[in-house]
């Protein structure tokens, strides 16, 4: 079952979302292929300190995110990608790594990329190594309220499909 403070949010704001289970897998590029989903359609949650505060940073799977690119969109001076240990305890209810992007729901702004913003729809993962949830982009921007910036560049992978 999806994280259930996810749930309940969606279920307030009356958003239809699909929910999909897959086998155990630890990478966006990974379930992306295991589900035959797109990276650029697969949204993955990087956390990142920016000044001292934790920040969620949304971008496609097959994409990787450009620090430099970044610091400057946040009008930052300083920018690091955040460890385990830093973030691991605002995610009480997921397991480490399978953060939904929805911030407001842990207390940390969202960057999202805007590659994103052209999609139709996107999958991310709901809470776990092993659930998903598809809904709208435009539903997860008006809940959300992401700062849209261009902070990846696309990448050659080798899984993309």
């Amino acid at each position: 079952m999806p994280a259930k403070q996810l749930k309940e949010f969606l279920h307030s704001h009356k958003v239809k979302y699909l929910t999909m289970t897959h086998s155990t897998a630890y990478t966006a590029q990974e379930i992306a292929s295991l589900e035959h989903i797109r990276g650029e359609d697969f949204a993955k949650t990087v956390i990142v300190r920016i000044d001292g505060s934790l920040v969620m940073a949304v971008l496609p799977a097959s994409y990787q995110a450009d620090l430099p690119l970044l610091k400057a969109a946040a009008k930052a001076k300083k920018i690091a990608l955040a460890s385990e240990t830093h973030f691991r305890d605002r995610f009480p209810e997921c397991e480490t790594g399978a953060m939904p992007p929805f911030g407001q729901l842990y207390g940390m702004p969202v960057f999202v990329d805007e590659s994103l913003t052209r999609n139709k729809e996107i999958t991310f993962n709901a809470g776990t190594h092993h659930e998903l949830i598809r809904l709208s982009y435009e539903d997860f921007a008006r809940l959300v309220q992401p700062k849209v910036a261009k902070f990846s560049p696309a990448v050659e992978a080798a899984l993309r499909l």
